[in-house]
């Protein structure tokens, strides 16, 4: 499995960085610049703003909760020929217009930002 890393925003501001490891682990760590300037801001009660980076062997119930379900899950894995089991995959590819104030986009670049 190959590396995915998705961009998180908050309320449209750059907020840190989802990765899903070669492995299968998920981290995620907020933006520097975002500790700095919004410490309490947080996206979810269970990943306060800080520099530690957040690991979990699933993907974090917060973001699981961001993906469709039932028949908008159905539609969305059928038209993006995505696996309904590809949580990472179906975050990237539905997530960046969410309802609420935090949307996904898939980090293109790989090398600093």
């Amino acid at each position: 499995m190959k590396m995915r890393e998705a961009k998180v925003f908050y309320n449209m501001i750059y907020a840190g960085v989802l990765t899903e490891t070669d492995d299968g682990e998920y981290t995620f760590q907020y933006n520097e610049g975002y500790v700095q300037k919004f410490p309490e801001d947080f996206i979810t009660f269970t990943m306060p703003v800080s520099n530690k980076v957040y690991k979990d062997k699933r993907l974090f119930p917060f973001f699981e909760g961001l993906i469709p379900e039932g028949w908008l899950l159905n539609i969305a894995s059928k038209n993006w020929k995505i696996n309904p089991n590809d949580k990472m995959g179906l975050l990237l590819a539905c997530c960046r217009n969410c309802i609420g104030a935090v949307s996904v986009e898939p980090k293109l670049d790989t090398h600093g930002e």
